[in-house]
């Protein structure tokens, strides 16, 4: 038998190294950090107070109208076609990039793009449908690393050409960088028509399914580790017979009693994601956090070039965000090496390491040093993702899969919603419309509040668990860590 016909038959290998490919195409756009220079650069010819006050601000009001519709479009239509339909807008994206010009064109292209990153949940979501349970964690630890690895080599090889074009003007420049990306989108939605079609969905699933799930909601109690139903898997990835014609008849999982199952399934695991005061907590530094973090990833570049302006001066940015990339991995892989009781220390953890990342957000605002400025975000996105890492894990620990993908989808929504709020007030041109280093003030101080709320919180749970006995880990958890580490990179 061919390697490629034992891979077909592995039930388990065959999607995952084809969704893991897929990952790595579309996350490698060598034009990404490289943005900004080329907006406001002589190839789109728009302002810097235009791109700061009111491009970036439509896509975050795009993506928070996107987000939730998209996340229960991708359980009902299964994950596979939204796959395919982000590597369209993906294309769409670097055409508008490469050939469209003009305020408007780019205004479309902040809301294509909205669809794109509101789309990534059906990465994250398909392979729970298409494989055994007993392989979620070598799967996802494929995944996560291959989105790792097209970022940073996406970065790394857009940094190496954008300096080679500063040392030879002749060579490739950014439009010829959004052109090659272009190319890799290409590959990446041509890819995705090799992915096996799942049988089954989260919450789409029939009457039966939804009586199975209720009855395993009642086993156990919270924390404990429950095995989602499973179809019998054929060679394809595909689901049983008898699964194919429920999804197929008309008691299907199109119909109205099934979309009713879902929205009552929906609401049980809501119940149960948000039952524990722990939980909560977690998914408050989440929210915040994450609201935070997206401001100033998406407007960092503006900083770099209001300190150096790329039009004079040589620039880093995918230089800088491969180190980022790398940094934060090493980060979040050290949480699985590291032996804490989180229940005890993590919010304590939250609160110091979120005074760290502020600290560095003051120091981008403050500092005339470009090289300084580049250190301080390397150092508050590691602590973002060193914090992130130990958030999803608490909370993922804690659920099943059905609920963790909708907590993960609420708790992105609140960061959305919160985002919006800080972008309509400070950045909006219709609001203050504040210049780039005001905002980065606001945003230190924004992160500074995070952290006194979860040091005072951190401090009374220490003090409160110090005298009591500790739960022991479990070992199947802490293997976990290094699964979840890079979810968010």
């Amino acid at each position: 038998m061919s390697l490629w016909a034992r891979l077909k038959s592995s039930g388990w290998a065959y999607p995952t190294a084809v969704l893991s490919l897929y990952g790595f195409f579309a996350n490698c756009r060598i034009a990404e950090p490289f943005l900004t220079p080329y907006l406001i650069g002589p190839h789109k010819n728009i302002s810097e107070e235009v791109v700061t006050n009111y491009l970036f601000p439509i896509w975050t009001y795009s993506y928070l109208a996107f987000l939730f519709p998209v996340f229960l479009l991708t359980d009902f239509l299964r994950y596979k076609l939204v796959i395919m339909l982000q590597g369209l807008f993906l294309i769409i994206n670097y055409i508008l990039l490469c050939f469209a010009v003009g305020l408007p064109a780019m205004t479309f292209l902040q809301v294509n793009y909205a669809v794109v990153t509101s789309t990534e949940v059906a990465y994250f979501s398909y392979i729970y449908s298409v494989i055994p349970f007993e392989n979620y964690q070598r799967a996802t630890g494929y995944l996560r690393s291959a989105v790792l690895a097209g970022y940073t080599f996406g970065a790394s090889l857009g940094q190496v050409l954008v300096s080679l074009y500063e040392l030879y003007p002749t060579g490739v420049d950014y439009f010829v960088i959004n052109a090659i990306t272009l190319g890799i989108v290409i590959t990446a939605f041509l890819i995705s028509f090799w992915l096996p079609m799942p049988q089954r969905s989260m919450f789409f699933k029939g009457k039966k399914a939804a009586a199975v799930h209720s009855q395993s909601q009642q086993e156990g109690p919270l924390g404990e580790a429950r095995r989602p139903e499973e179809p019998v898997m054929d060679n394809d990835g595909a689901g049983s017979g008898k699964e194919k014609m429920e999804h197929n008849g008309s008691t299907g999982w199109c119909s109205r009693e099934n979309v009713a199952t879902a929205g009552y399934l929906l609401w049980q695991s809501f119940r149960e994601s948000y039952s524990s005061r722990h939980i909560i907590c977690w998914s408050l530094w989440w929210a915040l956090a994450t609201a935070g973090y997206i401001q100033v990833f998406n407007y960092i570049q503006l900083m770099w070039d209001h300190i150096e302006p790329s039009a004079t001066s040589s620039i880093y940015n995918g230089g800088v965000e491969s180190v980022c990339s790398l940094a934060g991995a090493a980060a979040a892989i050290a949480v699985g090496h590291v032996k804490v009781t989180w229940a005890v220390w993590g919010e304590l953890a939250l609160g110091l390491f979120s005074a760290v990342g502020a600290g560095a957000v003051f120091l981008m605002a403050l500092t005339s040093s470009i090289w300084v400025c580049y250190a301080s975000y390397v150092i508050f996105k590691s602590c973002y993702m060193l914090l992130i890492t130990i958030t999803v894990f608490q909370i993922a620990s804690n659920l099943s899969m059905e609920c963790y993908a909708l907590t993960f989808g609420i708790n992105t929504f609140a960061a959305l919603s919160l985002q919006t709020i800080i972008t309509v007030t400070v950045v909006d041109e219709a609001a203050l419309g504040l210049d780039i280093v005001t905002q980065f003030i606001i945003y230190g101080s924004y992160y500074a509040v995070i952290s006194m709320l979860f040091l005072m919180r951190g401090t009374y749970t220490a003090c409160v668990n110090r005298h009591r006995p500790v739960q022991k880990v479990n070992k199947k958890q802490v293997s976990s860590v290094e699964v979840i580490s890079s979810e968010h990179f």
